[in-house]
């Protein structure tokens, strides 16, 4: 099966995050194509290269980082929300001024667009949090 993942909660604030991670993880290890994970909303927050957790706790932008190395995962931050949240790539930066990027690695900015195709070229689109 196809499928899409859109995430609109924090990493930390919700278990949305946990679930849409966790799901992700099996239905890739599974054999399911995960098309594109599209952030949303506070969801951009999972790509900010600044999460800091505490060392007893679960990384969780580092998770999303290593299972797009593996899988080789399209992880894309809605732009609106990556710009009100201050989360910026070379590009964003430049256009706006900015002296430094944020976004984590295996992370990409782009538009609404890119939710609209993933959810026309899937079986699923599988939505994780409000």
């Amino acid at each position: 099966m196809k499928l899409a993942v859109q995430v609109n909660e924090g990493p930390y604030q919700h278990q949305a995050t946990d679930s849409a991670y966790h799901f992700t993880k099996a239905a890739l290890e599974k054999g399911h194509e995960v098309f594109r994970v599209f952030f949303y909303h506070d969801g951009v927050l999972n790509g900010t290269r600044l999460t800091t957790p505490p060392q007893d706790d679960r990384n969780i932008v580092n998770r999303w980082v290593e299972l797009a190395e593996k899988y080789d995962l399209d992880l894309v931050l809605c732009v609106a929300a990556a710009q009100r949240r201050g989360i910026v790539d070379d590009g964003e930066a430049e256009r706006n001024g900015k002296d430094a990027t944020n976004i984590a690695p295996k992370f990409r900015i782009s538009g609404l667009g890119q939710l609209i195709e993933a959810a026309i070229q899937c079986d699923r689109l599988v939505v994780f949090g409000d």
